[in-house]
């Protein structure tokens, strides 16, 4: 069960066919941006340690939350060590959302993001993580790393985000019909994973 405010989204056997759907939606955009990183090595700037990515403000779909959960608990990552983080994230994330701010310019720490600046749960990375260093489209806007080489008004592949939103509502839906729309925070699959599980009987 997924408690956001006043909204009660249950995870059920229906979210184990999704999570193997949203693994092969990851597959599929990890072997894009690979591609498009052999075409432009000059251009992304993408490596080990940057982080760059991990201090953006951005929430993820219901299925991401229950696949990253799912990744975390394969792992037993050391959830409670984490804990703090998670909540000064939370907080900061709560906070820039009552303010009139522009959220594309907040930064966050992203409570996965380890001391040494690598990610401690890189396979369970929601797509915003996945595709950030390439140049990507969404609603007609273009985006684009402001670390990477890409020059505005060049000719780069770009991916576009709307089909993979698409996909990732529809996932959503098919395990919480109602609630596809529901967005959550990384902090919040730390603090409270069991809400992204399955439960026990169900396994």
């Amino acid at each position: 069960m997924v408690d956001q405010g006043e909204h009660l989204i249950y995870v059920t056997r229906d979210t184990i066919p999704m999570l193997k759907k949203i693994k092969q939606l990851y597959d599929f955009v990890d072997a894009t941006t690979a591609q498009i990183q052999q075409s432009h090595p000059e251009e992304v700037k993408c490596h080990p340690g940057c982080g760059d990515c991990c201090h953006a403000m951005f929430d993820i779909s219901l299925i991401e939350a229950c696949y990253l959960a799912q990744q975390l608990t394969d792992q037993d990552a050391p959830l409670d060590q984490w804990r703090q983080a998670a909540e000064e994230a939370q907080a900061s994330f709560q906070a820039q959302r009552q303010t009139a701010g522009d959220p594309a310019k907040a930064r966050i720490r992203c409570p996965l993001l380890g001391p040494d600046d690598l990610c401690r749960c890189y396979g369970g990375r929601p797509i915003n993580c996945r595709t950030y260093g390439t140049p990507t489209m969404i609603e007609g806007q273009g985006h684009v790393c402001g670390l990477s080489g890409f020059q505005a008004g060049g000719d780069y592949p770009t991916i576009n985000l709307a089909p993979l939103q698409k996909s990732l509502f529809e996932y959503s839906e098919a395990i919480a019909p109602g609630h596809g729309h529901q967005r959550f925070t990384i902090a919040q699959v730390i603090l409270f994973p069991q809400r992204f599980l399955l439960p026990p009987a169900d396994k």
